[in-house]
């Protein structure tokens, strides 16, 4: 089949497919040389220096103006990303609706610029805190979340008054691509451009590039190198990176709910996301229940393409990842983990990238299950006698992203509050976060201010001390 979406130009490009047809070629996208790079920055900071000149009241209208715009083409960004990502299509119209509302509280802000008024220490003078946009900010997203991620550091970033320069991943640019499209009716020209490039040229514009701040979502690894790369140029980061993320079932009036709720958190996705669930903590005196319900729920999703209606869960997003998948779990496996449902691909890849729903039992704190990040549709079963092995099971991981307990004692919940250490904490419901509250991580899950909400400030500007005297 021909391709549907052709952007860029050159003999040299990514080439992209559908997951869950690999022979069906989606999206055909020129590699930008450095030069031509270099040419963007430069535009991405004339056009800055003018956007910048616009009153916030004004940049929050015609920000408002494309977040409707965006809205109104839903259905084609969604279908956008699922034909790449393989997500299911309802999941990708989701995912564009909820970027959508994260962005109108962007909107807000850019009235505000988190400028403040502050005492001030000495006689006849008046004090502020002002704030200033940063420049230009190099985005670098993933495959996972091809709408929502760009869209998470557009809107901010546009609203503080900044320029944008996404660089997406090869295997899902599409989006990207549309959205700059969409873009370009309602900012000044080149305020938002797309870099389809090598990641060694994205380093290096990191490093060495006319840019002022390095927003990036992807793996620990990458992110580590990112973060060394912008302190050579010493530019500001903001990190969002991978989590192993645990929800601790210790009781609870409605079970079944709450492992609903759970799975949904686990599998959504194929389990290609940093905030999934990978780990459930259930205390002794449930396991053997919660178990029988995990299993019955993962062997009744259906797998398929995502633009089906009927499918549940959808194929991973790309033939290397696929193999990732399968080889870490299968290392679990041999190591001692039970798979109790999947624990182990559908079919051949050339059908598409499926792996079935996996529930592992057995599993031990220390082993690949409960430490590695495996980013597929794969949930550990962990089982603990005390809440003090819980919560040392819950923190003892080098991420620290996402949790979740549910429990109706509230000395449990008051204590998981304050020792569950994961930037982002929930009670009693999976993982979804709301659209007005910082999203991010600490330990290995993140560097630098949150995305979303209003601590997005932080990064997308610069900080000033000002002072008047009278």
């Amino acid at each position: 089949m021909g391709f549907r979406y052709e952007f860029g130009a050159g003999d040299d490009a990514f080439e992209t497919v559908n997951p869950a047809n690999p022979s069906e070629n989606v999206g055909r996208y020129g590699i930008m040389s450095p030069d031509a790079l270099g040419r963007v920055i430069e535009q991405a900071n004339a056009a800055q220096a003018e956007w910048a000149k616009v009153p916030g009241l004004e940049r929050s209208q015609r920000l408002n103006a494309f977040i409707d715009a965006v809205e109104a083409r839903a259905d084609e960004l969604a279908t956008a990303g699922t034909l790449e990502q393989g997500k299911l299509f309802r999941e990708s119209k989701g995912e564009t609706m909820k970027s959508c509302a994260e962005g109108r509280f962007s909107v807000g802000e850019a009235a505000r610029m988190g400028a403040m008024a502050i005492a001030s220490g000495r006689a006849g003078f008046s004090n502020q805190i002002l704030r200033r946009p940063r420049g230009v900010i190099f985005c670098i997203s993933p495959w996972n979340f091809p709408i929502s991620t760009p869209m998470r550091k557009i809107c901010p970033a546009l609203a503080f008054g900044n320029a944008v320069i996404m660089k997406p991943s090869q295997f899902t640019p599409a989006a990207n691509f549309l959205l700059a499209q969409i873009a370009e009716e309602f900012f000044p020209k080149n305020l938002i451009q797309v870099a389809m490039v090598f990641g060694r040229t994205a380093s290096d514009v990191v490093a060495s590039g006319d840019v002022h701040g390095v927003s990036f979502t992807g793996s620990v690894p990458t992110g580590k190198l990112v973060y060394a790369a912008a302190a050579q140029n010493l530019i500001p980061v903001q990190l969002e990176l991978g989590g192993k993320n645990g929800a601790i079932l210790n009781d609870s009036d409605d079970l079944e709910n709450a492992i609903t709720q759970i799975m949904g958190a686990a599998f959504m996705t194929s389990g290609q996301r940093c905030t999934a669930i990978s780990r459930v903590i259930v205390h002794k005196d449930l396991a053997a229940k919660a178990k029988d319900i995990f299993v019955a729920k993962a062997d009744a999703m259906k797998l398929g393409s995502g633009m089906e209606e009927s499918t549940d869960i959808g194929p991973l997003c790309n033939l290397p990842h696929w193999n990732d998948v399968c080889d870490v779990t299968k290392k679990a496996i041999a190591e001692g983990a039970k798979p109790l449902a999947g624990g182990e691909p559908l079919g051949d890849p050339s059908d598409g990238y499926f792996y079935k729903p996996t529930i592992l039992s057995d599993v031990e704190h220390d082993s690949i299950a409960g430490q590695q990040e495996i980013f597929g549709p794969v949930l550990s079963v962990l089982e603990y006698d005390t809440f003090d092995q819980a919560m040392e099971m819950l923190n003892g991981t080098e991420f620290g992203l996402t949790s979740s307990l549910f429990s109706n004692r509230n000395d449990l919940i008051q204590r998981f509050l304050a020792e569950s250490q994961n930037g982002m904490i929930h009670v009693n419901h999976g993982t979804v976060p709301d659209n007005n509250m910082p999203f991010g991580g600490i330990k290995n899950s993140g560097v630098g201010a949150y995305s979303v909400g209003p601590t997005a400030v932080n990064f997308y500007t610069s900080e000033h001390s000002a002072y008047i005297s009278w």
